[in-house]
């Protein structure tokens, strides 16, 4: 599975946090959840599944009479694809003029700066062991 080729919807998006959450589900399952949470109607659901399952995000089956889906691509997989093309569509893939436009509209807590902090320095150390002394 390439997650490189999944490129999922706002609609999309809900149906498979359920599915990461609750899979493999029927059809039926995943309809009620979505109409209780957002008031979709079933078809709406069955249809999303189906396109879903066409872009091969999921799969179906019906060995045991009753036709369930079960994501193919992983969660986490799917929120860095999605966050690579977010930094590449709106910041030219620039991490740091994210970062410095995010932190222009809103103070980051300490405990945000002492993590982000931490991850920078995990990652030079990162760098500078893979380099030939």
């Amino acid at each position: 599975m390439n997650p490189k080729s999944i490129h999922l919807n706002p609609s999309e998006w809900h149906v498979m946090e359920f599915l990461w959450a609750h899979g493999p589900a029927t059809g039926r399952q995943a309809a009620d959840h979505l109409t209780e949470k957002l008031g979709w109607s079933r078809s709406t659901t069955l249809t999303l599944l189906r396109r879903l399952e066409g872009k091969g995000a999921v799969a179906s089956d019906a060995e045991t009479g009753l036709k369930t889906f079960r994501p193919l691509v992983g969660r986490e997989e799917a929120v860095l694809q999605e966050t690579e093309d977010f930094l590449d569509r709106v910041y030219q893939g620039s991490l740091s003029l994210m970062v410095s436009a995010l932190t222009k509209q809103q103070a980051l807590p300490q405990e945000e700066i002492d993590a982000l902090y931490a991850m920078l320095q995990e990652m030079e150390g990162e760098r500078h062991d893979g380099m030939d002394p």
